[in-house]
């Protein structure tokens, strides 16, 4: 892809656990070609529980993780975004800011893990595919010939990742699978 490193920042709407998740597995599989933020239009104090726990499972460090506004990428000052990813339902409503240099954007639905209302090895099967569906995306994402694409193209590339049967597979979900983690919730 060249030497170019390109800026992308997910949305959602507290920055509590999906755009916490979508940034930790961006800056892992897109180290060196994406650098990868998030922030909420309403952001939280703290992140959800269960989210930081599966990451730090799964060999994610978590210590630079917090819930930001997405005010401070609007700032001056702020990285200049190539992409911005809308990963959740109701942030799609929301009045966003103007991002500077106008970046590519996408929606992306992903299910907030705060809606999970099953305890226990439940939520976290449910947490965990909520975690695939988001790191096959970006792996989709990661493997894009960015740099090969014009507008158009790479858009309708974009749009296509973001589509419910690019990574919503007929198989479920269980812990023998290669790309699940290994998580119990509770």
């Amino acid at each position: 892809m060249g030497d170019k490193v390109y800026n992308v920042l997910f949305l959602c709407t507290h920055d509590a656990a999906r755009g916490i998740m979508a940034e930790a597995i961006l800056n892992r599989i897109g180290r060196g070609s994406f650098a990868a933020y998030s922030a909420g239009s309403f952001p939280q104090d703290d992140l959800h529980d269960e989210t930081v726990r599966m990451l730090e499972k799964l060999g994610y460090d978590v210590s630079a993780l917090y819930s930001k506004s997405w005010d401070e990428f609007a700032k001056p000052g702020a990285p200049e975004m190539d992409f911005v990813f809308t990963i959740s339902d109701r942030s799609a409503e929301d009045v966003c800011p103007v991002w500077p240099g106008q970046p590519m954007t996408a929606y992306w639905n992903v299910p907030a893990p705060a809606a999970i209302d099953e305890d226990g090895a439940k939520a976290g099967l449910h947490l965990a595919e909520i975690y695939r569906e988001l790191h096959n995306r970006i792996k989709l994402l990661v493997n894009l010939r960015v740099d090969a694409l014009g507008r158009l193209a790479l858009q309708r590339e974009l749009d296509a990742i973001g589509a419910p049967s690019v990574t919503s597979p007929a198989l479920p979900l269980s812990s023998t699978h290669p790309s699940a983690p290994a998580f119990r919730a509770g």
